[in-house]
């Protein structure tokens, strides 16, 4: 099987990049699973602290193949079921990894791109990239966790904006609307989420993934259960030995010096 996924470590940060640039990194079955197996792979590598995703060529991902779901061999309709349940496979390890995710988006992320980006933990975004939900316009709804995850970042009537008439939404406008967190220039979107990265996993990783955890399930929660839920992270957070550093240090008037357990 071709590699359709390029991994590159930089000290414990791995670069996932999708590389099918011919066809804009768009989904096929075969580069699904095997983003799917190399995410589950990274969130349970100890010697991998943050995870970078882009795409290879000029776009960050194109979203499915729509050729390749209209040559489905049983029909259209199979062809998305397939491919989106693994697809969900993949955005459920990025929304459940203990660990930094950081999108570089160095192009066109439409479609499933779109979702991809969004599920991410922050997105960096080239001044030339553009963002476009692209589902609608072809007769498709958004999947990917794009309902989920779209208007909790720009909000419902914004959502619905978005979503019905599809406009292109460039770098400045992202960022104004709160879709990505740090524009940059051209070429440096791979450069600047692995920094980013590094700053991250430079800090306490236990604190960052309850906190990733608590902000993700506060919508499914009820307020009672979610202080619950807040006080049995901050317990296990406070027996880590990251959390036993941070209090250490803010008595010593040090700075921290966080392991990777």
């Amino acid at each position: 099987m071709t590699e359709l996924i390029e991994l590159e470590k930089t000290d414990t940060v791995v670069q996932i990049a999708l590389n099918r640039p011919e066809a804009y990194n768009a989904f096929n079955y075969d580069l699904v699973s095997q983003l799917t197996k190399h995410l589950t792979t990274l969130a349970g590598d100890d010697s991998v602290s943050g995870v970078v995703v882009t795409g290879r060529g000029k776009a960050f991902c194109a979203g499915g193949d729509l050729k390749w779901a209209i040559g489905y061999p049983a029909s259209p309709r199979a062809a998305f079921h397939t491919l989106a349940s693994q697809f969900h496979l993949a955005i459920l390890e990025i929304r459940r990894m203990k660990k930094p995710v950081v999108a570089a988006i160095n192009g066109v992320a439409a479609g499933g791109g779109f979702s991809l980006a969004l599920a991410c933990d922050f997105r960096v975004m080239e001044k030339s990239a553009v963002l476009r939900q692209a589902y609608t316009s072809n007769g498709l709804c958004i999947d990917g966790g794009g309902t989920f995850t779209l208007p909790r970042l720009v909000g419902y009537a914004r959502a619905l904006e978005i979503a019905a008439f599809d406009e292109p939404i460039p770098a400045d406008q992202a960022l104004s609307w709160g879709l990505v967190t740090k524009v940059v220039e051209d070429g440096q979107a791979i450069v600047e989420a692995t920094a980013m990265a590094q700053l991250l996993v430079r800090r306490a990783l236990t604190s960052f993934g309850w906190t990733k955890k608590l902000i993700t399930d506060a919508f499914n929660t009820s307020f009672e259960s979610q202080l619950e839920l807040e006080r049995t992270a901050l317990e296990a957070c406070a027996d880590h030995p990251d959390g036993r550093e941070g209090l250490a240090a803010f008595s010593e008037k040090r700075k921290p010096e966080y392991g990777r357990t």
